[in-house]
């Protein structure tokens, strides 16, 4: 049986910490072209350990940036800094923000529990483990790779749907399958300014 860890929460002031970091390492990016420097020692054990991030930008309700890393490969509170200056300046999708957008962003971000590979022999088994609304989950074949956040589940809530829209994200066809088919569950950590964490 797949058990997901949850037990990883972040107290309000660690939340607030690592949201600031995020706006300052934006509006530094501005001005100077990169992210903000941060001295992990600086801040509270719990943001010094590492653990993967996301960071997303909306304006005006709308996505305007997302980037992220899936494996934890520095302390969060550096992994918060780098992904916000990304997801302002360098998501491929987006051009880069503009000082008339910075007030306008909303930031949010996912904190990542370690992936934890499901284990399946049909693409039935496999949607029959997944938790609509909580899953995270990552699909890797050869060269293909794709994920998708909890929070897709508000725009593709049926399970099937969810799997399509992943293996094209990673490049595959949407009826794809085979054997090599590897897919991890995550679960987020997600807040945001000025609204309720979840």
């Amino acid at each position: 049986m797949n058990t997901q860890p949850l037990e990883s929460h972040l107290q309000e002031a660690h939340r607030l910490a690592l949201l600031g970091v995020a706006r300052q390492s934006i509006a530094l990016g501005l001005n100077e072209g990169h992210p903000l420097g941060v001295d992990p020692a600086d801040y509270a054990p719990e943001l010094r350990e590492p653990r993967a991030a996301f960071v997303t930008l909306l304006e005006f309700g709308q996505l305007r940036g997302c980037i992220g890393h899936l494996e934890a490969m520095q302390p969060l509170v550096k992994d918060v800094a780098e992904n916000a200056f990304a997801a302002a300046y360098r998501d491929p999708r987006f051009p880069p923000v503009t000082s008339r957008e910075l007030d306008r962003l909303h930031i949010e971000i996912s904190v990542l529990t370690p992936a934890i590979p499901l284990t399946f022999a049909s693409e039935q088994e496999l949607l029959a483990q997944i938790e609509p609304g909580l899953d995270g989950l990552i699909l890797e074949e050869d060269f293909a790779r794709g994920t998708f956040l909890p929070s897709v589940w508000s725009s593709l809530p049926d399970p099937v749907d969810f799997m399509r829209h992943l293996k094209r994200k990673a490049g595959l066809p949407e009826d794809y399958w085979s054997n090599r088919l590897r897919v991890s569950r995550y679960r987020t950590e997600s807040f945001g300014e000025d609204a309720s964490p979840s």
